[in-house]
């Protein structure tokens, strides 16, 4: 029987474990990334092991989430990554430079590697190849220190693409299209693996874009084989020597197969509030259009720019119709700057905004109250551009565009329009933004700088034989870790200093949750299903440690923020009928026993709701590793005692 494409690369990284699904197993990682919303944790908990130097093939601090910089906290952090990169052997892509997943793209991406990123949104390595992962700061921290990272053997999923995509129908179509068949569940404990004839005209960027949006699925990844296509653009970089080809064997075998038809697809939106609300543009009807946004990690690439450039040329934006446009790196606006098409973009009204996240977390350019956005990015939670009763949808270049001429969400086909662009043969390369790190004989040369804003870390305490505490929080089903810790352009800037971040933990849910978890001393969240969607960010982990939270009890968990509260010691735990989750209400009195000997067995975990005086099982399925992980208080400690 042959081996998937994913099974090829985790063979060629296994340290630990065995390819049986379900199975803990350990990968060796070649390569790490960070941005600066995550990576401040990141390297502190990586000083916190006192190894002086990376010990990856390659590692990478980027600057691109958090660079408003109306105060000194911003530029505090940055400050402090450089000078800790420039210490321990990490890259340094200044501010300005790009955003991390379009420039680790275009400049560092390799076939065939592991790549391990503080940022849900990592996969988008996939399109080139990569086996490539999002993680929580301290997994990367420990990847950064030469350990493995450890995953459960997924499930691949086979999504087959044949066809051709018809003019003005796009990747962001292709990607919605999954998500509208597999919902933001689909994808849990699973890879994508991407397949045939359809490939062959779909460039890197395209399949960057596709893989970038699997994060949305809940997947562990997304990837494409490398192939022509791969091998032209890494020419195009400049790095073809970093180019192999890579593919499944003809008789690998899935644990499940799609398969889309490329020539049928129509542009597509995301619906209000989730990425999986997904519906043809062609059904949404007459809806007036307040703000158009342009860019992010999901479409930032000089193609897409091109596209938007060639649909605005000689045009003017509707005069009700606010416009943002944030290209992908340097590289992309330079190349959009010597080709013409940014005069294209300014002449027809829109706003030119760095090479960074900036609206897609919320860092500016927030919609008015009650206001339709268009964005070409990845996530449209409630709230999340910065206005909470805001409507966003998530759509292509191509409709984004169009609807910024209309002043209402239009169907590109139906523009008097032929969109055809040329993409250059060669990019133009300048990594003068990207620092090299000091050479390690020069180790104590270098001084790390803190600011102010700087915290520690708040540590677990080992585990408690018996916890006892309240309910203090009740949600329902699909809570993101943007509802948990919000982003924004008023919160990413304390992502250093927990405690005043802790403020702000679960404030569109419950105001009053964070005063009442204090007050309280420790207690207890009861959660619906696929708690903890969307963002790496482990300051949905952390926040809720620092509020005293011992244990989530959940009818199912994101695969990232379930490993994020292991590693910092807080129990995620399920209910074994999931219709107990109704049994459980705000200020009820639970009690967990018996943990140091009943953790690892699923049949004797049991939760006693001493309010109601019932017992309801519980299931733990905690590996070895993480049982002892959450003993001592999460891995941070157990790394140290390792």
């Amino acid at each position: 029987m042959g081996l998937t494409l994913v099974e090829k690369i985790i063979k060629n990284h296994l340290v630990s474990g065995e390819m049986k699904i379900g199975q803990e197993i350990g990968l060796r990682i070649d390569q790490t990334l960070t941005q600066d919303a995550t990576g401040t944790m990141a390297y502190l908990e990586f000083e916190a092991m006192d190894i002086p130097r990376v010990k990856t093939e390659l590692s990478i601090a980027y600057i691109d989430h958090n660079t408003l910089q109306s105060g000194f906290e911003n530029a505090d952090d940055h400050q402090y990554i450089q000078t800790v990169a420039k210490k321990h052997g990490i890259l340094y892509s200044r501010p300005g430079n790009g955003i991390c997943h379009q420039v680790h793209l275009e400049r560092f991406g390799i076939p065939g590697k592991t790549l391990l990123g503080s940022d849900s949104h990592t996969p988008t390595g996939g399109g080139i190849g990569m086996l490539a992962i999002g993680a929580g700061g301290l997994d990367v921290a420990v990847a950064m220190g030469g350990g493995a990272y450890h995953i459960q053997m997924p499930r691949i999923i086979n999504v087959e693409l044949t066809g051709e995509l018809s003019s003005w129908v796009s990747a962001k179509d292709i990607i919605l299209e999954v998500l509208r068949l597999l919902t933001v569940k689909g994808g849990v404990g699973a890879i994508i693996e991407y397949s045939g004839s359809g490939l062959a005209n779909l460039s890197i960027p395209e399949r960057a874009t596709i893989t970038n949006m699997g994060a949305e699925l809940g997947a562990t990844s997304s990837i494409f084989p490398s192939d022509e296509v791969t091998q032209k653009f890494l020419k195009a970089q400049g790095r073809e020597s970093d180019w192999k080809a890579l593919s499944a064997d003809t008789d690998a075998v899935y644990s499940q197969k799609h398969t889309i038809d490329l020539n049928k697809l129509t542009p597509m939106a995301a619906c209000p509030h989730s990425p999986d609300n997904v519906h043809p543009i062609s059904e949404l009807g007459n809806i007036k259009v307040d703000q158009v946004c342009i860019g992010s990690c999901t479409n930032s690439s000089l193609a897409d720019m091109l596209k938007v450039a060639s649909i605005f040329k000689g045009k003017t934006i509707h005069p009700e119709v606010s416009v943002s446009i944030s290209p992908g790196s340097k590289q992309v606006l330079t190349m959009l700057s010597k080709s013409g098409a940014l005069t294209d973009l300014i002449s027809a009204g829109a706003r030119i905004l760095e090479c960074a996240c900036g609206p897609c977390i919320g860092m500016g350019f927030s919609p008015i109250s009650k206001g339709v956005s268009l964005r070409t990015f990845n996530r449209n939670f409630e709230g999340r551009s910065g206005t909470a009763d805001a409507s966003v949808y998530l759509v292509s270049p191509e409709t984004a565009a169009a609807s910024a001429l209309t002043g209402y969400i239009t169907n590109p086909t139906t523009l008097d329009l032929e969109l055809k662009i040329d993409t250059p043969e060669f990019f133009d390369i300048d990594d003068s933004m990207i620092l090299n790190p000091v050479s390690a004989d020069k180790y104590d040369e270098v001084t790390v700088l803190r600011g102010p804003n700087i915290k520690p870390l708040p540590i677990a305490e080992p585990l408690a034989e018996s916890l006892k505490a309240k309910v203090l929080l009740k949600v329902g089903d699909n809570i993101t870790t943007d509802h948990i810790m919000p982003a924004g352009a008023k919160i990413l800037p304390y992502r250093s200093n927990i405690p005043h971040l802790s403020k702000f933990c679960f404030n569109q849910v419950d105001p009053e949750f964070s005063q009442r978890a204090l007050e309280a001393g420790k207690g207890f969240i009861i959660a619906g299903a696929n708690y903890g969607q969307g963002s790496s960010r482990e300051h949905a982990a952390l926040v809720p440690l620092y509020l005293n939270i011992k244990a989530v009890i959940a009818i199912s968990f994101a695969r990232i923020h379930r490993s994020n509260l292991i590693n910092v010691g807080i129990l995620p735990l399920t209910f074994e009928n999931p219709d107990d989750y109704q049994k459980n209400e705000l200020g009820d009195l639970l009690e967990l026993s018996n943990l140091d000997k009943d953790l690892g067995n699923k049949d004797n975990l049991v939760l006693v709701n001493q309010t109601k005086s019932i017992s309801i099982p519980l299931k733990g399925q905690f590996s070895d590793r993480e049982i002892e992980i959450l003993k001592v208080g999460g891995l941070l400690n157990y790394t140290k005692g390792k």
